[in-house]
């Protein structure tokens, strides 16, 4: 399989390597070549073969559980390690360097976010007005959720690793609870946008919502057309990767976002280094 690097990543906090298991904690071999690593030995994007059992080959950003497991590692190196994963999080240890080999730039016909160097959006500006298909199948322009504030976040349904997507949708399940237990956030809406529509259609997003339990009156999933859909998460940040030989090879970062009733921007979080808790403090500020 061809992979490629995706143009942006999101942020990951670094984990003490003496922390005990976590609950579910699987394990899985992971083989592969190092593309590059931060600065700070936290992270590295590595194209992997397939993890049997777990997933597709793919290139991702990957925590390490040391930063000095990074020590000597440069890109284009071939190592082995292994991949914990466990119920909200994922991380690489015992990272061995085996080879090295030339890295191959990325192919000319992979697609990215349409629209990836369009502006981001600042604080005060409005979002686009984009069509969109809800989990119910209807047509929904994004100004239908103005009266509302939106809690606006970028996901798909396959993402297998615990600290994107399916974080995002812990999350975001959680503001949930928050917003029906407090009549001060009755205005607010989540919004959850998936870049894969070619997967996540419709009935994949009803049945995705129906278990996170999430209320169609307060929790929104939205597909549409991919080149709409790109060109609006370019305007948070949102850089997604496809490869053009494999539909299930999408590589994000990740971005979410609090739109005010009137449409317009209030601020944009990076990564996955938010809690509910001051998103809820921040939906609440807005007024």
């Amino acid at each position: 399989m061809r992979l490629h690097i995706v143009f942006s990543v999101c942020a990951a906090l670094a984990i003490g390597a003496c922390s005990p298991p976590a609950p579910n904690q699987r394990t899985f071999k992971l083989q592969g070549q190092v593309l590059s690593v931060e600065p700070n030995h936290l992270q590295a994007i590595i194209k992997h073969e397939e993890i049997k059992g777990f997933m597709a080959a793919m290139t991702m950003p990957y925590k390490l559980q040391d930063p000095k497991l990074a020590d000597g590692i440069q890109p284009g190196d071939l190592i082995n390690a292994t991949l914990v994963v466990a119920s909200n999080d994922a991380y690489l240890t015992e990272v061995h360097k085996v080879g090295s080999a030339p890295l191959e730039k990325a192919p000319a016909e992979a697609s990215t976010a349409a629209g990836a160097r369009s502006q981001i959006l600042g604080p005060g500006e409005p979002v686009p007005n984009t069509a969109f298909v809800d989990q119910d199948g209807r047509k929904r322009n994004f100004a239908s959720f103005k009266g509302s504030i939106a809690v606006v976040t970028f996901i798909y349904t396959r993402c297998p690793m615990p600290n994107f997507c399916p974080l995002m949708d812990r999350q975001f399940a959680e503001i949930q609870r928050a917003i029906k237990d407090d009549a001060s956030l009755k205005n607010v809406h989540l919004v959850s946008v998936s870049f894969d529509p070619a997967t996540d259609t419709p009935p994949v997003l009803k049945h995705h919502a129906e278990e996170l339990k999430a209320d169609p009156a307060r929790w929104t999933f939205l597909t549409g057309q991919r080149a709409d859909i790109d060109q609006f998460s370019a305007r948070f940040g949102v850089a997604v990767t496809r490869s053009a030989t494999d539909p299930n090879d999408i590589t994000h970062n990740l971005r979410t976002a609090i739109v005010d009733a009137d449409g317009k921007l209030v601020r944009i979080y990076i990564g996955n280094e938010w809690s509910p808790k001051q998103v809820i403090a921040d939906v609440k500020s807005v007024g």
